[in-house]
């Protein structure tokens, strides 16, 4: 009888294999997903007033294709926009863009607004982030997941896997990656779209700064998060 003994450099062997296995694959990830947000393409552009700053939405022909968090002023949101989808040409919005603009407005303003209606073009998003979307679309305003709660309903990857793929979410606020919060009911830890704008906690902290109110108070009037 064959006994086999494992040697601790072979252990060792072993495990730099598999974290060399999960590192392509985050890699791989990162990759296609700074592809998908490299080939946004869409037909028309438009900024709009909210509580928090100027935004902005891009359409195409199968719907929304980006939604632009506020900068730190109108042009500035303008030129974000147009780096996300240079293709795009500023113009009036169409009927069903303007009922997503309509309900983000409300929202901002501390409304309820559903927004899980409005149609996305997720053309050129990912399986993984695509599955991570519709599930997130279905969370209702008021109510919160943690990211490990999300990746449990994927039944694929983890927390961090969640996170990074809400960090280049397309279109915050109708995709609201807001709902999803750290373990302990805590916010923070995703980010806006890459190379887009800083981290949904940063811009929220500086529209709060800006106008002299507090994280608390405006997440209290939009209704979308559960204060620390």
């Amino acid at each position: 009888m064959l006994t086999l003994i494992v040697t601790p450099a072979a252990l060792m062997a072993i495990e730099n294999m598999r974290q060399w296995r999960v590192d392509r694959l985050a890699a791989f990830r990162t990759w296609n997903r700074v592809q998908s947000c490299r080939l946004m393409t869409a037909q028309g552009f438009t900024l709009f007033e909210t509580a928090i700053g100027p935004c902005a939405i891009a359409w195409g022909e199968r719907g929304v294709v980006a939604v632009q968090l506020p900068e730190a002023n109108a042009n500035a949101t303008r030129m974000r926009i147009r780096k996300r989808c240079p293709d795009a040409h500023e113009a009036s919005s169409p009927p069903e863009v303007q009922r997503a603009i309509d309900g983000i407005v409300a929202l901002l303003r501390g409304e309820a607004s559903d927004l899980s209606a409005v149609v996305l073009d997720m053309e050129k998003v990912g399986t993984f982030e695509r599955r991570l979307y519709e599930i997130l679309r279905t969370i209702p305003v008021g109510e919160t997941l943690t990211y490990g709660e999300m990746a449990a309903r994927l039944g694929e990857g983890d927390a961090r896997d969640v996170g990074q793929a809400m960090g280049h979410n397309p279109f915050p606020i109708i995709v609201p990656c807001h709902r999803v919060v750290a373990a302990g009911g805590k916010t923070g830890g995703f980010s806006a779209p890459a190379a887009s704008t800083p981290s949904c906690a940063c811009w929220r902290s500086r529209a709060c700064t800006r106008r002299g109110r507090s994280l608390t108070s405006i997440a209290r009037e939009v209704r979308e998060f559960t204060p620390a």
